[in-house]
């Protein structure tokens, strides 16, 4: 296979999530870079474009400030365990996981069977919703839950309610989109929540083009989390929007599409993503998939 040469001189910006802190930036572009070969492999394509034409912003180092070291296992605990000032983040997690519990079809009663033994408070009077919750989530959703969701729910809180860091993040995205070439951007986890809000609110007025913009493994789909970022839109300086997610995958809870996200133009999404991992969360299980992988091949080589 003849490669194809980068006329348009785009350039390719990948957004990562969470769980970066401390690697070696270099190795978790390869990474990245390696899942997309993959994935392009599978659809009988080569990466169009030099490795140097793909831009991996890392703020991976910035997001430890925001779970202090401690692992997903215990990040709810965390929570629970806060100061009154940390209130409005459980009641933030609690509306999160009601949203998975619904969506997953759990009920009120399957809630109360898994919480049958007392529940141990935990210094702060309305954690409890917040544990049985978390409890139930991991009886029915096994391999998904609690853990997953509530350290991914963290970080987005944080990265919406504390400015420092938020600055500090887009900031150093910003660094990687250009003025002068075309951006292709891929978002990952937390990253299409930086994705998204950094370029609705700085494209105008740093000339970015971002001819598609493709989310993958998103949160935005759940209304807690939309909600905190305003009126969604269809960021004018997106021409397409493309969303993948595995069903499996609880951090992608729903499609971005009506009700729960309405935008227009629409976001055109493939809920046909089969993650390899444990997880169902992981960006080597999105990579990988040829129809992601072709979204972002003829993102950049399209006339």
């Amino acid at each position: 296979m003849v490669p194809v040469v980068n006329e348009k001189k785009r350039q390719l910006v990948f957004v990562h999530g969470r769980s970066q802190q401390g690697r070696d930036p270099v190795a978790a572009k390869k990474e990245w870079v390696d899942a997309l070969r993959e994935g392009l492999r599978k659809a009988g394509r080569e990466l169009p474009i030099d490795e140097t034409d793909i831009r991996f912003p890392f703020y991976g180092d910035t997001l430890i400030g925001m779970i202090e070291g401690r692992s997903g296992d215990d990040l709810a605990n965390v929570i629970v365990m806060g100061t009154e000032e940390d209130d409005r983040e459980r009641r933030f997690l609690e509306a999160v996981l009601r949203e998975v519990k619904d969506q997953a079809g759990v009920t009120d009663e399957q809630v109360r069977e898994v919480n049958q033994a007392e529940l141990v408070e935990m210094g702060i009077q309305n954690s409890a919703p917040v544990l049985a919750l978390l409890r139930a989530i991991n009886e029915y959703l096994p391999g998904l839950g609690g853990a997953l969701i509530s350290a991914v729910t963290h970080d987005v809180y944080v990265y919406l309610h504390n400015g420092r860091i938020a600055e500090r993040i887009d900031d150093g995205v910003s660094e990687a989109m250009s003025s002068d070439r075309e951006n292709v951007v891929v978002a990952h986890s937390l990253g299409s929540v930086v994705a998204y809000r950094l370029i609705s609110e700085r494209a105008r007025e740093s000339a970015w083009k971002v001819p598609r913009l493709i989310t993958v493994g998103s949160p935005l789909g759940i209304r807690a989390i939309n909600g905190s970022l305003g009126a969604t839109r269809h960021p004018a300086a997106v021409g397409e929007w493309m969303n993948a997610y595995d069903p499996a995958d609880v951090v992608a809870l729903r499609p971005l599409s009506a009700p729960w996200f309405a935008v227009d133009p629409a976001v055109k999404n493939n809920g046909g993503v089969d993650n390899e991992f444990d997880d169902h969360h992981g960006i080597r299980g999105y990579l990988g998939d040829p129809a992601v992988a072709e979204w972002v091949y003829q993102a950049l080589t399209a006339p």
